[in-house]
């Protein structure tokens, strides 16, 4: 029997139990952002390869329920090399003057023999200030936070990180914009008052000081993504500069710009910050200076140059942008209404709070006197691209994760109030999908609004404007936004599902090239924890070539696989849970079959809410993990109870597994959201070791019957 804290086999369930014989000492820490299948299988899959390889071999993994087999000082002192097979941060600062390898979890579970091999020859980890050539290394080895980090064929370079630290830094904005957005929401709602110069708020007002803490909200959301892309990119020492980075990129003041440089400048602040951090840690310093570095030298450094850099060669562009935007728009005043609409719905769309933005707007706000349909214009472009990336997450749920579709409810309310800023974190995650589509709605609305010649008599909108009475032609500016927002939402699914980069939420994954270790959503700033992606060819090393045919290993059923009757895995797996063949040869059918599967447990309340949040998990990352294996699983309120079920297919299912083998053993999890903090992450982590046996996958693909699989999977436990 297996506790749920029992670590991986061989990995030792103590601080002193190893693998292995005399041979090397090592020691591996195994994570993923999920911490649940991946973590346990590389881990698995070390401490075999070593045993194998005549090695000693003790794995931390740092799952989702927590450290295991945490290592001790011990441990690390005596160790002669240390493999990090992780796609999230794993604190490396108890391993300074030991040999690093840093690689992908996908690596672990597919080339773990390769990096036991390699281990002797990485470099030594000195801390955040950089790392020293072991004798023989240097084959490999990445700057990548400061050790010899690799990942798959490649490295953790280019696209994958670029990715995990943007996402990183969209997951810690979020909160700002959703606090500092609804906070101005309401305080306008219920204390502002239409006047010429806009929805004002009364000074000596209650709803004033709301209003002040929601702009507070809304003034850090720029600094915090900043912030944290370059705390991605390179630790602590990062995130001073690219915070300072992002607040000046905001407050055009600063550069002599009537506008910041809004999102867009952010993202470029926080890479800026954080590969100029790298730099700076590569410069040799003497040993007196290397404490003082990561907390003093590397942030005033960089955060002074970063500063300079940015006031006085990217502002000035800026501002040059910002002035001659304005009076190319003051010589079209006189062209078409539809023209002029189009062009203000455009820019308004670009970059929401930018300077583009701002141009149009401001632009639209000092014509209100004299010419009140230019502010019209502007007025029904403003709500179209929160509110369409809002509608978006509710036609399509599929495609985005649960911090998403919260945060599409939050930019439904916030367009409604005129507050542009929502579609920020959907634009700061896709601007490739998410940009082209608000300005194609927007200019729609402002090509609608101009034609029906609508008027807006204050600066500011959304339909909260028409709604307190400061609109005329009130019916063709809410077709106008209407329309504007079905064309955004309907343009980004439509992008979305053309297969463009989709994207997991505080958190989630996206599919690197083959081989590659996988980002991340990066630090998901919610309990929403994100998908993984593994990318790698071929099988798991040094284990079979996955489970055997189920049709044709159903003539030699294993010896001792005798027929068990009652339940395994404490239970949720049960008889009527378990079906000897599926007749589903693809995978969206399969999930189907396998949720009718559980139904059959009396456990499912909703079975079609069910199949749509396993979908909703299969869009952020295949569940399919190689060895002819799957384990979609649900966390969902359709399910009264935690159950399991199991399913095998004699042909396979194409599950966009790693290594490219189909799904023959498919394992079906759903637990209630309440239970899903253990429940769910305990029987993944059971399945996920057991799974990793070849021996025991073939035994359970030949299992003769219902009962002879109850017999071989009550051996989990």
């Amino acid at each position: 029997m297996t506790s749920p804290a029992d670590p991986p086999n061989g990995a030792g369930a103590s601080d002193s139990a190893e693998t292995g014989g005399p041979g090397l000492r090592l020691l591996a820490v195994t994570a993923c952002p999920t911490g649940i299948a991946h973590t346990y299988m590389a881990a698995e899959k070390l401490a075999q390869a070593a045993e194998a390889l005549g090695h000693r071999m003790k794995v931390e993994t740092q799952g989702s329920i927590g450290a295991e087999n945490v290592l001790s000082d011990n441990d690390v002192s005596e160790a002669d090399g240390i493999i990090i097979a992780a796609d999230k941060d794993v604190d490396r600062s108890r391993f300074v003057g030991k040999k690093v390898l840093v690689v992908g979890v996908a690596e672990g579970i597919h080339h773990p023999e390769r990096l036991i091999e390699r281990v002797s020859d990485a470099p030594v980890y000195e801390g955040r200030g950089g790392v020293s050539a072991a004798s023989g290394a240097g084959t490999g080895a990445g700057a990548g936070s400061g050790s010899g980090e690799v990942g798959g064929s490649g490295g953790r370079k280019g696209r994958g990180v670029t990715y995990k630290a943007l996402m990183n830094g969209v997951s810690y904005m979020i909160p700002f914009v959703v606090v500092g957005g609804l906070l101005i929401a309401v305080s306008l709602a219920l204390g502002g008052d239409t006047t010429s110069k806009g929805i004002v708020i009364p000074d000596d007002s209650f709803w004033k000081t709301v209003n002040d803490i929601g702009t507070i909200g809304f003034q850090l959301m720029i600094p915090a993504l900043s912030g944290y892309i370059a705390y991605a990119v390179a630790d602590r020492p990062g995130l001073v500069p690219g915070m300072v980075g992002g607040w000046i990129a905001a407050h055009g003041e600063l550069y002599d710009s009537e506008a910041g440089a809004g999102f867009i400048g952010a993202i470029v602040t926080g890479f800026l910050a954080g590969y100029l951090v790298q730099g700076i840690k590569k410069v040799r310093v003497p040993k007196f200076v290397q404490p003082i570095m990561p907390i003093i030298v590397i942030p005033i450094v960089a955060t002074s140059a970063l500063g300079l850099f940015f006031i006085y060669v990217l502002g000035r562009p800026i501002a040059w942008v910002f002035e001659n935007l304005t009076d190319w728009l003051g010589g079209l005043t006189g062209t078409s209404a539809a023209l002029l609409g189009i062009i203000l719905g455009l820019m308004i769309a670009f970059d929401m709070g930018g300077p583009v933005n701002k141009t149009a707007f401001l632009f639209g706000a000092g014509l209100v006197s004299k010419n009140p349909e230019v502010m019209g214009a502007c007025a029904a472009a403003i709500p179209v691209p929160p509110l369409g990336q809002g509608l978006a997450t509710l036609i399509r749920r599929r495609m985005f994760d649960d911090q998403e579709r919260e945060t599409g409810l939050a930019a439904l309310f916030m367009g409604f109030f005129g507050i542009t800023e929502g579609a920020i974190p959907f634009a700061a995650a896709r601007p490739a999908l998410v940009i082209p589509a608000n300005m194609l709605g927007g200019a729609v609305a402002g090509a609608i609004a101009g034609l029906a010649a609508v008027e807006d008599s204050v600066p500011h909108g959304g339909p909260i404007v028409a709604v307190l009475g400061a609109v005329s032609g009130v019916p063709m500016f809410f077709v106008a936004v209407v329309v504007g927002t079905a064309v955004t939402a309907v343009a980004t699914v439509g992008l979305m599902s053309m297969g463009a980069l989709r994207v997991p939420g505080r958190g989630g994954a996206a599919a690197v090239s083959a081989g590659s270790a996988a980002a991340s959503t990066g630090g998901v700033a919610s309990a929403v924890a994100a998908p993984v992606l593994v990318g790698g060819a071929g099988g798991a090393s040094g284990g079979s070539s996955g489970a055997a045919s189920a049709g044709a290993a159903a003539a030699a059923p294993a010896a001792g696989a005798g027929p068990v009757e009652g339940e395994v895995l404490s239970g949720y797996l049960t008889e009527q849970t378990v079906k000897g063949q599926l007749t589903a040869d693809r995978k969206d059918d399969a999930i189907r079959e396998m949720a009718d599967l559980l139904a059959a447990s009396g456990k499912v309340a909703d079975a079609a809410e069910l199949v749509r949040v396993a979908f909703a998990r299969e869009d952020q990352g295949t569940t399919g993990l190689g060895d002819e294996i799957a384990i979609p699983h649900a966390k969902t309120d359709a399910v009264t109870a935690p159950v399991v079920g199991f399913a095998r297919s004699a042909e396979g299912i194409e599950w966009g597994a790693p290594d490219g083998t189909k799904a023959r053993l498919v394992f079906m999890i759903a637990v209630p959201e309440a239970a899903a903090g253990d429940e769910h992450l305990r029987i993944l982590a059971l399945l996920s070791r057991k799974l990793m046996v070849a021996e025991f996958r073939e035994r359970l693909g030949g299992a003769a019957d219902v009962g002879a699989i109850l017999g071989v999977l009550s051996e989990i436990e």
